[in-house]
């Protein structure tokens, strides 16, 4: 039987959970775009920014915790990005705004910043 050292489950542990984010970030650009295609604040839109506002809530969530090992300026960043997410998404929702694409951007960015 072969046995994992600690540092090879931990390694696949944050290998698997930066995959889980990958892909979740992937569905909200994904439900995003299609509510941009949209011209009228429909299911589409109503689902991307459901989806979406979860997602970074969540995020939230695990950054603020004191057990997440990210350094605290990172944190910091990624919380102020997260809340400018939040804002916008409620903005739309409002039909104040049509910013998807400033969403998918800076969602894009740090999707691919997982990798």
């Amino acid at each position: 039987m072969y046995q994992f050292s600690y540092a090879e489950v931990m390694q696949d542990s944050v290998a698997d959970a930066k995959e889980r984010e990958w892909q979740v970030l992937d569905r909200s650009i994904d439900l995003l775009s299609l509510a941009r295609e949209k011209e009228k604040y429909g299911r589409e839109a109503i689902e991307a920014l459901f989806y979406t506002r979860r997602v970074w809530i969540s995020f939230i969530e695990d950054l603020k915790h004191p057990d997440n090992q990210l350094e605290i300026e990172l944190r910091a960043n990624l919380i102020s990005i997260a809340i400018w997410i939040l804002k916008e998404c409620d903005r739309i929702r409002k039909r104040q705004s049509n910013n998807y694409q400033g969403i998918i951007d800076v969602t894009t960015i740090i999707r691919d910043g997982l990798k």
